[in-house]
């Protein structure tokens, strides 16, 4: 795991800044604090912060071919990258290290930029080819590693993290506007747009040339739902799920340094484990973490008895309101966009933990959005069920609805009443958004004019998802909500929370429910192998009955809230006004001050508005560093 920086100038006689590279590499040295390297030729240079993982010696980057016409730099694992070199040495690529790195390289040689094709990891790369003059860089087709990317109009610079790019004074820092209503419409910012106008993400599944000052874009991988092409028996799709598990695990354990665990106490992450269990003869260790105070969920308790179960070394640790403040302007400043994900709080923290011990960890994330664990999966597919039985009565299904709401078992449903007339297109945004979503109903009242004449004919914030949707739009309900997760909030909020926190702290973080072999196999299910009546992720939890304790299968899902909700009630009582009331803020001209204040009140009161508040504060802090550059909100 490392952090990846380059500039290349279009013009040939224009030489690339040796030091600006090296400061482009410095500021992401949390990426990789063992070591750094750089090449540097006329108007290129590459740039690399290395963590240490594999080929510990000789694994030094950039890395070339053997007549030196052929240079990379890489972020990632590639799990396969022994078969692919046991090929590319028969086929007489000579190789100096035993590396994944060098393996891009050769494999580059080899078969241009259909060399992505046969690459099963996570990964970000950039690939210079002295000899065509060319620029190519590739990410992952899950999107688990990031990339950015600017074109200047002379130069095209890329990196792992924005904050890099930025380092170069020609890069403008002018904000996008409509990505601000992008943001509080799904509470991440979806696509490629980054808040920064003319920085971009590299899509998952996506790569770039870069060729005399002209930018190609392809995509070479897509999600592809076809129930009719995996298993038809329920016993045939477990075996081969297990072997697929197994297999997928074993090759993310690869490593010259020690691997833990991360436990959240849930189904997946106790899975892992027994898998890791199964795959290694070394000592394993786990991690978790917890809450101080007795108002919170506390999952610990499960995480230990998945420790026990499966005999790792457990480290777990407590934190307080007072650390989250803590570590909030370092979250910002990690995350580099506008994130709501409190849950980072606990994941910086229990990888800070793990840091102590190991320089990998795996983790669960990625079951729920595989095989269908989310409660609103089920909700929305009853929802249209509904909606289809009902035929021409379906308009008067919102009454009905609230007329139910006060039955307990249907209480979740009923919230999502309003959304009865709509088509589905037109309501799921993905996972965190729908018309009916707080910000999306009161932003008549919160925007003040000025904002919205700036964004007006621009802000389509529900675009995206709807792109997305209509590639789906003939496959059953549930494979339609998996596919738009799986292009918008998993990698533009998960997947980057994932990277970015972990990190942070030195740590390389491996997601085997998220090799693309798995996330196809799932693609392949019947839909009722996913979701069997009520039961959400009915595959894993048939699989996993006999692999975990039934007091971790069965527990209802919890998810892991921070109870940031409660403390801005209580020991962060004055945080929330003194951010978004402050005069920086408000002289910012977004948002109506009435509508904030009423906002704050109605929390103090008693109605949540955990989520809105910690919206509205990352955003505040967000601008205080990437557009004030306040130094003295920005981390040292």
């Amino acid at each position: 795991m490392c952090g990846i920086c380059g500039k290349v100038y279009a013009d040939s006689q224009q030489p690339v800044e040796g030091e600006l590279i090296r400061k482009m590499a410095d500021v992401i040295s949390h990426r990789g604090p063992d070591d750094d390297g750089y090449y540097l030729k006329n108007q290129v240079g590459l740039g690399h912060r290395r963590l240490s993982i594999i080929d510990l010696n000789t694994g030094k980057q950039p890395i070339s071919n053997e007549n030196r016409t052929v240079w990379t730099v890489f972020n990632g694992e590639i799990y396969n990258y022994k078969e692919l070199l046991e090929f590319l040495v028969r086929k007489e690529h000579r190789f100096s290290t035993e590396t994944d790195t060098e393996v891009l390289v050769h494999l580059f040689e080899e078969f241009g930029p259909d060399m992505v094709e046969r690459l099963r990891g996570m990964f970000a790369f950039a690939i210079w080819d002295e000899n065509r003059q060319q620029l190519f860089l590739a990410r992952d087709r899950v999107g688990i590693k990031p990339l950015y990317f600017t074109d200047t109009g002379d130069a095209l610079l890329f990196a792992s993290e924005i904050k890099s790019i930025l380092q170069d004074p020609t890069v403008s820092r002018d904000l996008n506007l409509t990505n601000i209503d992008n943001f509080l419409t799904y509470l991440y910012t979806p696509g490629s747009q980054t808040m920064i106008r003319n920085i971009f993400k590299l899509d998952p599944g996506e790569y770039l040339l870069y060729d005399s000052g002209k930018v190609t874009r392809k995509h070479y991988w897509d999600l592809y739902f076809d129930p009719q092409a995996g298993p038809q028996d329920l016993p045939t799709a477990l075996g081969d799920l297990d072997e697929l598990l197994k297999q997928t695990v074993r090759d993310h354990m690869i490593s010259d340094v020690p691997v833990g665990v991360l436990l959240s106490g849930g189904v997946d992450s106790t899975a892992m484990l027994s898998y890791a269990r199964e795959m290694t003869d070394k000592p394993l260790s786990s991690f978790t973490i917890g809450f101080e105070g007795k108002h919170f969920v506390d999952e610990r308790p499960f995480a230990r008895l998945a420790a026990e179960k499966f005999g790792s070394k457990h480290h777990e640790m407590t934190i307080t309101a007072d650390d989250f403040m803590a570590f909030l302007p370092r979250y910002v400043w990690h995350m580099e966009e506008p994130v709501n994900e409190a849950p980072a709080v606990a994941l910086y923290y229990v990888s800070k933990l793990a840091s102590e011990h190991v320089k990998v960890v795996i983790s669960g994330e990625g079951g729920d959005e595989a095989f269908a664990g989310y409660p609103h999966y089920r909700y929305f597919s009853m929802l249209e069920q509904i909606k289809n039985t009902a035929g021409p009565l379906k308009t008067v299904l919102p009454g009905v609805f609230q007329g139910l709401s006060h039955l307990p078992k249907l209480g979740n449903f009923t919230k999502y009443a309003p959304l009865a007339n709509l088509p589905m297109s037109q309501y799921y945004w993905g996972k965190t958004a729908n018309p009916h979503a707080y910000f999306n109903r009161i932003k008549d009242k919160l925007y003040s004019e000025d904002f919205r004449e700036a964004i007006n004919g621009t802000a389509n914030a529900a675009a995206t998802a709807r792109a997305y949707m209509a590639r789906v739009q003939h496959q059953p309900v549930l494979n339609r909500l998996l596919y738009v997760d799986s292009k918008t909030w998993l990698p533009d909020d998960l997947l980057i929370k994932a990277d970015k926190i972990t990190m942070a702290n030195s740590i390389e973080l491996r997601v085997p429910f998220l090799d693309h072999k798995v996330l196809e196999f799932a693609a392949r299910l019947p839909v009722d192998f996913k979701m069997n009546g009520a039961e959400t992720k009915y595959t894993l939890k048939q699989l996993f009955k006999n692999r975990i304790p039934p007091e971790i299968l069965n527990r209802p899902k919890a998810g892991f809230p921070v109870p940031d909700a409660y403390w801005y009630r209580h020991e962060l009582k004055h945080v929330p006004g003194e951010i978004l009331l402050d005069s920086r803020a408000v002289s910012r001209g977004y948002f109506r001050t009435s509508e904030i204040e009423r906002l704050i009140k109605g929390h103090q009161s008693g109605t949540d508005y955990g989520h809105e508040i910690f919206s509205l504060i990352v955003l505040e802090l967000w601008h205080r560093q990437f557009v004030d550059q306040d130094v003295r909100n920005i981390p040292q």
